[in-house]
């Protein structure tokens, strides 16, 4: 497994204050990438070894696609976002789901994600009123898992063991990935992610060359190249399906008028692709800390110039959230505080 030499120091990327004083601080690391395979701006170590989490959805995506899965299924952009998704688990969601399984001539009892309460609070309130117990499809990764079922219906091969690393599924996502990040597949460490299947381990730098390549897959083999391009159309045309209500990955996507496609991983991974351009960019928080992920994504956009005063000013919420006491009131605010440098 690849190490995170010494002689790299995380940087503090981002401060939480009060009452005028740094209460915390969440240090990381930083990736600019372009699709030809140039570091193009860093924070930290650039090249920082860490698991992608689901900030790896939209690279996994591929296979289906590639293989033909949206015209022998019929898929529609919305199920092609939910496929890339850690969605909120809101009704439109879960019906999505659903609806990509039935494409596939299976139901809700093939997943093998697991039980999750909805992300979105509003929809987790209203099971419980209901006296609904939450089902494998609110799990942010039924659409994930779907995909992969559907991926499973195209090889011909069983869809039981479909989250095990050597599946056919799985076997094709390492290779994919491994392919869209620019390294060997032995340069991927493999673990257990919170719904079951494969996750990959890499440095940031090839993250942030996976999400420059999907966004301007050029230099890809044609079927690829519009594999990658049918995924950013989707998550352009519906940003909805791959997260949710107030989350950041939908609202980049809305303020920017799809300019800028984004997804969050676990534990402070955040990767964002530039299309027209061929950037990609990758971080990590390493305590984990989601609350400092989003302030540092739209701080690194906004120093690439990559984000209008405007569209900055739409994600306030995210780039300079405030510290919220039990009232109400603003005692304090999570402010990115480094700055890139440029090679």
């Amino acid at each position: 497994m690849p190490s995170n030499p010494i002689e790299y120091q995380a940087d503090i990327l981002v401060e939480v204050t009060r009452g005028g004083m740094v209460e915390s601080r969440h240090r990381g690391h930083i990736a600019v990438m372009d699709y030809e395979g140039k570091l193009i701006a860093s924070s930290g170590n650039p090249h920082y070894y860490t698991f992608a989490r689901s900030a790896a959805k939209p690279l996994q995506a591929v296979p289906l696609l590639e293989a033909g899965g949206a015209e022998r299924f019929g898929l529609n952009d919305a199920e092609i976002a939910l496929s890339c998704a850690s969605h909120s688990g809101e009704p439109l969601h879960t019906e999505t789901a659903l609806g990509l399984l039935g494409k596939a001539g299976l139901g809700e009892s093939a997943l093998h994600c697991g039980v999750q309460e909805p992300l979105y609070k509003p929809s987790a309130d209203r099971l419980k009123e209901d006296g609904t117990v939450p089902s494998q499809l609110h799990n942010n990764c039924s659409g994930k898992h779907a995909g992969m079922l559907a991926l499973a219906r195209l090889l011909n091969v069983s869809t039981d063991q479909y989250t095990q690393p050597e599946h056919p599924v799985q076997r094709k996502m390492l290779k994919t990935v491994a392919e869209l990040s620019g390294i060997p597949e032995s340069s991927i460490a493999l673990g257990t992610d919170g719904c079951g299947v494969p996750v990959f381990a890499m440095p940031l730098s090839a993250l942030a060359f996976a999400y420059a390549s999907i966004g301007r897959p050029d230099r890809l083999p044609a079927s690829r190249a519009e594999a990658c391009r049918r995924i950013v159309r989707a998550i352009r045309h519906q940003p909805y399906y791959v997260a949710g209500t107030d989350r950041f990955d939908t609202r980049l996507v809305e303020a920017t008028s799809g300019r800028i496609i984004g997804k969050m991983g676990a534990e402070g991974v955040f990767a964002a692709s530039v299309p027209e351009l061929g950037i990609g960019l990758a971080l990590k928080i390493e305590d984990g800390a989601e609350r400092a992920s989003y302030p540092a994504a739209a701080e690194a956009l906004e120093q690439l110039d990559l984000l209008s005063p405007e569209e900055l000013g739409r994600l306030k919420a995210y780039h300079q959230p405030p510290v919220p006491n039990r009232r109400g009131e603003s005692v304090g605010v999570i402010r990115p505080v480094f700055r890139l440098h440029r090679t």
